[in-house]
């Protein structure tokens, strides 16, 4: 008697049959093909359909790794010569929508979460991405235990602590001539922003 119940700890956990483990897998159909019926039509189809739909997704996974090395692209490219040209539309771009040094505590608390600077409590939500001097400006203007907000307008939020072509410029020269900010107007989908 000993001897058996030794053998058995000695071999541990017995491997599951395919039938229960397919009865408890949820990878559709497999529960179909090995089910502890006796081998049936339906069986047959379910095992039909299951490898018919493997290989349909081994081959477009295969064509679409293939397509991916090939490493097609297309580069068009159109020139025009000009003798006389008109001043160029420029784009300025910044990721960083609004001046940090320009946002105000009041701004902070009507705004934090659109600028993602507080989450929806008022609380910073990653202090170790931040710059430490910055974390601290950032830490003081949250600091909302004493304050009463006033209202807010985010037009005016916009126009104030947005970004200036007059401080983004620092030289522009077209065609040997100078030429300042007041050459460039604003185009912009902001509130704010002029037309």
């Amino acid at each position: 008697m000993e001897l058996k119940a030794e053998e058995e700890e000695v071999g541990g956990v017995q491997p599951v049959s395919i039938q229960a483990f397919a009865s408890s897998s949820t990878l559709h159909g497999l529960a179909h093909i090995f089910s502890y019926e006796r081998l049936s039509l339906k069986r047959a189809l379910w095992a039909l359909c299951f490898l018919g739909s493997l290989a349909v997704l081994l081959c477009v996974c295969t064509e679409r790794v293939q397509y991916y090395f090939h490493y097609h692209h297309v580069t068009k490219l159109d020139e025009v010569a000009a003798s006389q040209l008109t001043f160029p539309a420029v784009t300025l771009c910044n990721l960083n929508e609004f001046r940090f040094s320009q946002v105000s505590k009041n701004d902070l608390y009507h705004a934090g979460e659109l600028l993602a600077l507080l989450n929806n409590r008022y609380e910073i939500p990653d202090t170790q991405m931040a710059d430490e001097k910055q974390l601290e400006i950032l830490q003081d203007k949250a600091n909302f235990r004493s304050f009463k907000p006033k209202p807010f307008n985010m037009r005016e939020f916009y126009d104030r602590a947005g970004h200036d072509i007059r401080d983004m410029l620092l030289s522009c020269h077209f065609r040997g001539e100078i030429c300042s900010a007041e050459d460039f107007k604003v185009v912009s989908g902001s509130p704010g922003a002029q037309q």
